[in-house]
């Protein structure tokens, strides 16, 4: 697949300077380690909301920092989880004295690197919440994630936390809205074709031209089936069922539907699910 990039050794490290150069006014990035943060940060007295994740998913999460939102994001390598000290960096540089929630997605890599930093900021004298993300109904135990993975609803948590951390709600609230969004959120996805990782520079699997992948992972991770592609409404009906039979709706619910398609790797549908464009794809 072609790509617009120099280097695939260097394609993070310019992403954050072009984020920097096109948005000064809005965030600031902090190289080595790399995060994107608000620029007014830190904002005393207000909950910092903090997340992050591999790169490659753009505009997550560093396209979702600002007011009203995250105050970092910390981007890893493609597709790989950020360490420990980028999200502790992170946090030093946007506390304002009122906790920190670090929202996470159910992956084994940010799980266990946003506890580590959570940890250290501990150590520092922060006060600390991990919610967790994990709204992927086609899985629930595999080799690839240990339950569910966390995916779009990561979007609607951090619009939700973010705002209710914007006026001035205290630590244990705007870390239970997380989790709140979380319980009520389940998203499903499909894929036509694979993504192309800028330092492999060949497809991530191999899906036939007549194929179809439904329930994959947002890294090419199994799914639950692949089968012969299929006509767009017996497509909705293979991902809408799942996320109906999971979280049953009653007459009168009030929901969002959040429905994402790109030109390759995955297209997502869920209660709640979230959008992403990427150059890597």
């Amino acid at each position: 697949m072609k790509k617009l990039i120099n280097r695939p050794e260097d394609v993070v490290r310019e992403e954050l300077q072009g984020i920097a150069a096109a948005h000064p006014d809005l965030v600031k990035v902090h190289f080595d380690p790399n995060f994107i943060y608000r620029a007014d940060a830190p904002v005393q007295g207000k909950v910092a909301v903090i997340s992050g994740g591999g790169s490659g998913h753009e505009p997550m999460h560093g396209g979702f920092v600002g007011m009203g939102m995250l105050d970092a994001a910390c981007p890893g390598e493609v597709f790989t989880s950020p360490t420990p000290d980028q999200m502790f960096e992170a946090a030093k540089t946007v506390h304002g004295g009122a906790g920190v929630v670090y929202i996470v997605k159910n992956y084994t890599g940010d799980v266990m690197n946003f506890e580590m930093a959570a940890e250290l900021a501990r150590g520092e004298g922060m006060e600390v919440e991990t919610p967790l993300i994990d709204d992927d109904v086609a899985v629930q135990d595999s080799l690839y994630t240990a339950g569910r993975r966390g995916v779009g609803t990561t979007v609607l948590a951090e619009k939700i936390a973010g705002a209710a951390a914007e006026e001035g709600r205290p630590l244990k609230e705007v870390a239970d809205i997380v989790r709140k969004v979380n319980a009520n959120g389940r998203s499903m996805g499909m894929a036509l074709t694979s993504c192309t990782v800028p330092a492999k520079g060949s497809p991530t699997f191999e899906l036939g031209e007549d194929e179809m992948e439904i329930g994959i992972g947002i890294h090419g991770e199994p799914g639950r089936s692949r089968m012969k592609l299929a006509p767009a409404n017996e497509i909705v009906e293979l991902l809408a069922n799942p996320i109906l039979d999971d979280l049953p709706f009653q007459r009168g619910d009030s929901v969002l539907a959040f429905v994402n398609g790109r030109r390759s790797e995955e297209r997502r549908v869920g209660k709640e699910c979230r959008s992403r464009w990427s150059p890597y794809h």
